[in-house]
């Protein structure tokens, strides 16, 4: 749907998963309001626009300031006061130590002042930051987890809070876990169930006919799909309904926070399919070892999810359901405004928001060549289980820029004791110079590339 609208026909199943996170579509009759972004999956459907796609709710959205803040570059941003600051002590100890040299050997004044310029580098400390985190960029990529630049490196190192979105982001959008609880079926009955199902389009539909063991394919007599309701369809002289329970003529209902599919054969209820969602490999063991992180379950779907996801989670962490995509931005904000530095990990434009928002915001896909929200990296979704160790090895990288920096200063110290003394000649500090650089280059690009191997 590329705009916001009213329903003109009389019915519509509309999937706004990719807008709001809610993993069910959504029924719809003529006169409700249809918003952009939702996917029809019910046909043709007629709507009347109401805003044109800039006054849409989603262009709404982007236009937040949260898209237009940039975020500051820290670590390099003090790097570049040291440079700065680093160049005028230089050059005031070279014209004090000459001056000193005029008055007591005016002979050593010119090859002091000279070996203090050509040895005190400050090449080494600017490029610390740059060689450390221009090759942790390279090994994240590598390791399928796709940064914008190294800046989001540093601001990695800084994350207290950690926001996982719900559907797409902890679940994966590939199978669901499905049971089967009711009257066991005998073989004809397994026949027109699985081929039933293989005639619909509905996403439920698909996945249960995905997970059956039944490969025979049957003409059917009769398919009818009932929109919002279930199907109608025969063969022989078996009678199928697969849908709600009211469709099929089952007077109670399952909780409505279950997902189920009912089916009843020749008018007799046999029984019902649950789907839950199934959560990505290794998923408890990512909470476990996040444990020291303020974790959030940030869900724009309903609360049918809680109970299993509190069993997964620390006892500290916060679960909050039903919420749309301006209630996600405006929580990163709230809790930002304590002093927490927030990492958003989401899957949609329904995340956009608060990715934007965040410290940092990281899309999980589980395909990185389709459309991602903007955001400052993507994960691939086969490596989500590596996120603890992702994180811990940007702390070390900023720990491997420090020692550049001390080694740095360490050098520039003992070069310009012998500088400033008359014990170094200009030659030999020409020769001593570009050693600092090459030392920091090789030192970084090792140290980075033993840390990189923490990953696998």
């Amino acid at each position: 749907i590329p705009v916001d609208g009213i329903l003109i026909s009389n019915k519509a199943l509309i999937d706004y998963s990719f807008v709001t996170g809610e993993a069910e579509a959504v029924k719809k009759i003529s006169g409700d309001k249809l918003f952009a972004g939702g996917k029809q999956q019910s046909g043709v459907i007629e709507i009347e626009v109401l805003n044109s796609v800039e006054q849409s709710y989603l262009t709404q959205l982007w236009s937040n300031e949260a898209f237009k803040d940039d975020k500051v570059k820290a670590y390099q941003s003090l790097i570049d006061s040291i440079s700065k600051r680093f160049t005028v002590a230089v050059l005031t100890i070279a014209f004090v130590a000459t001056a000193y040299w005029l008055y007591f050997d005016a002979t050593k004044a010119l090859n002091v002042f000279t070996a203090v310029l050509i040895i005190a580098c400050p090449c080494a400390i600017a490029l610390a930051s740059p060689f450390t985190l221009g090759n942790m960029l390279r090994i994240f990529g590598k390791q399928k987890f796709y940064l914008k630049n190294s800046n989001v490196i540093e601001r990695l190192t800084k994350i207290s809070t950690i926001i996982f979105d719900k559907t797409g982001t902890i679940t994966t959008n590939k199978k669901s876990e499905i049971s089967y609880k009711g009257d066991v079926l005998n073989e004809s009955e397994k026949l027109l169930l699985y081929n039933t199902l293989r005639a619909s389009n509905h996403p439920l539909s698909r996945q249960i006919y995905e997970s059956l063991p039944v490969k025979e394919t049957i003409v059917l007599d009769k398919f009818e799909e009932v929109l919002g309701k279930g199907i109608n369809a025969s063969f022989s002289t078996k009678v199928i309904k697969i849908g709600s329970s009211s469709f099929v003529g089952k007077n109670e209902s399952l909780q409505d926070l279950l997902t189920s599919v009912h089916v009843s054969i020749d008018e007799n209820y046999k029984g019902y399919f649950v789907l839950k969602n199934a959560y990505r490999s290794g998923l408890s063991e990512v909470f476990k070892e996040l444990k020291d992180s303020k974790l959030v379950i940030l869900s724009g779907d309903n609360e049918g999810e809680k109970e299993r996801l509190s069993a997964l989670l620390p006892k500290n962490a916060k679960l909050l359901f039903n919420q749309n995509p301006q209630q996600k931005l405006d929580f990163v904000k709230e809790i930002q405004e304590k002093g927490e530095k927030v990492l958003m990990m989401g899957d949609g434009l329904n995340d956009a928001g608060a990715l934007a928002q965040s410290d940092v915001g990281v899309v999980i896909s589980e395909n990185i060549n389709v459309f991602s929200p903007a955001c400052d990296g993507i994960l691939d979704a086969t490596n989500f289980k590596d996120l603890s160790k992702y994180l811990s090895v940007t702390k070390r990288a900023i720990n491997v820029i420090k020692w550049s920096l001390i080694l740095s200063f360490m050098y520039n110290i003992t070069g310009l004791y012998f500088a400033v003394t008359g014990q170094l000649e200009p030659v030999i500090a020409a020769i001593l110079m570009p050693l600092s650089s090459i030392s920091i280059v090789v030192f970084t690009t090792i140290s980075t590339n033993i840390i990189g191997r923490s990953i696998k």
